[in-house]
């Protein structure tokens, strides 16, 4: 079987979109195409922004492949399934100049996954994956019948049709992964890096574990990359070891949190390369903290997202210390990594003034603390589900009128207001309902 995997080339005028805009590893097309050709399948992989070609071109190409299936991601690379663009322009752009072309269609991704009947209706694809998507891609090339696939969601004569749980990948065996070397060359960007450098050699994205054993409320993970998995550290090490004779100078490691793991760490002080972390700075000790930065780190985006205790139970996070000695952390950190910031949200726990006596307090002290962000309710979190129960054929319009209504103010990186979903899926989209 032939199958095409494509990340499409994303643009994000008028979105939401908190992630950031640089091209990007996509992982599970990369997990997917190591798993297919290894089950004696063809895989053809394209990515609109490593390749610097837009949807037209990725649709010509995949044209001239002829494959029996095209997936197609609905959010670029497994970094941001947690905060995907809600709307379905995109691939909607590109699964349009396909025109029939790929042979049968698949989406993957967080929107299929939490509302697979209006994601199959919006894009027109034959399915959508729910959950973590390798596996199942390879399962859907192995037979014609994809009503016996577990994860796998159709329309019917107009009517949803599932079958299975949402899916989560086993990981911990997964191989490493090896990517075109032009890729790489076409990828400068290091990832949430803002140290004073040297910058040398590309940046890439690595995954050395899936998932967290937490449940913040703001956190869209329930139907993907949920349970905490790590994988075997033999195969990061030899993913990563390839990347560096490839000329990659800098990793982001992908993983929801980045738990402290010594022999991982110890594993890198020996290694040409520096990196990025998420992580939650209360897992950390002092000592680990100083191993971290003799490993290479040189970013660590910690989620505090509150700076009250009260703050801190509303979101669920589950920390047992209180702001000053989570603070002390991140000083202790800054001591060791050149770049430390903590992540804030808007919550009502915490007034202006708290707000600016602990951002002057790390900031005085080389810590960036961002300006409180306002929560974006994903129909895959917590907080989504609290407000309305689980999600619906309307849920990221419900989630997405919410989030313009409640907020005057939006991120750092918004500088425009964003649009309506509607209004951004009004060309592209499907009519709906």
């Amino acid at each position: 079987m032939k199958v095409a995997l494509v990340n499409p080339a994303w643009s994000f005028d008028g979105s939401i979109y908190f992630g950031c805009r640089h091209e990007h590893l996509p992982l599970e097309l990369g997990y997917a195409k190591a798993l297919l050709e290894a089950a004696g399948h063809e895989a053809l992989m394209l990515d609109g922004l490593l390749q610097d070609a837009d949807n037209a071109a990725l649709a010509a190409r995949v044209a001239d492949y002829r494959p029996d299936i095209t997936v197609v991601t609905t959010a670029p690379t497994y970094l941001f399934w947690r905060c995907a663009p809600p709307e379905l322009r995109v691939p909607a752009e590109f699964l349009a100049a396909l025109a029939g072309r790929g042979g049968r269609t698949v989406a993957v991704g967080p929107h299929g996954s939490a509302t697979p009947k209006p994601t199959l209706e919006k894009l027109g694809v034959d399915a959508v994956i729910r959950g973590e998507c390798e596996e199942t891609v390879v399962a859907l090339a192995e037979t014609s019948d994809w009503s016996q696939v577990d994860g796998v969601a159709r329309l019917v004569d107009g009517a949803l049709e599932t079958r299975g749980p949402t899916m989560a990948s086993p990981f911990v065996d997964h191989a490493p992964l090896v990517w075109p070397r032009e890729w790489l060359a076409n990828h400068p960007h290091h990832h949430h890096r803002f140290d004073e450098g040297p910058f040398v050699g590309h940046g890439a994205e690595v995954e050395a574990s899936r998932g967290c054993p937490y449940d913040c409320a703001f956190c869209a993970k329930i139907d993907y990359r949920d349970k905490y998995r790590r994988r075997k550290l033999e195969h990061v090490l030899a993913e990563i070891d390839g990347l560096i004779a490839q000329g990659v100078g800098y990793l982001y490691f992908i993983d929801e949190i980045f738990l402290p793991q010594k022999a991982l760490l110890e594993a890198l002080i020996e290694r040409p390369v520096v990196f990025g972390v998420q992580t939650r700075i209360d897992l950390w000790k002092p000592d680990l903290l100083e191993l971290l930065g003799e490993a290479g780190c040189v970013s660590i985006e910690a989620g505090l997202e509150s700076l009250t205790e009260e703050g801190r139970e509303m979101l669920a996070k589950r920390c047992r210390m209180d702001t000053p000695e989570l603070a002390a952390l991140l000083v202790k950190a800054r001591a060791h990594v050149p770049f430390v910031q903590a992540n804030l949200i808007g919550t009502p726990t915490d007034s202006k003034e708290i707000v600016a006596h602990w951002r002057e307090h790390l900031i005085a002290r080389g810590v960036w603390a961002n300006d409180p962000v306002p929560l974006y309710p994903y129909p895959s979190s917590p907080s989504y589900r609290e407000l309305w129960g689980l999600p619906d054929d309307h849920a990221w319009e419900r989630a997405h009128e919410h989030y313009l209504a409640a907020f005057d103010r939006f991120s750092d990186i918004q500088d425009e207001r964003p649009r309506p979903l509607a209004e951004l899926e009004d060309v592209c989209c499907g009519a709906r309902a």
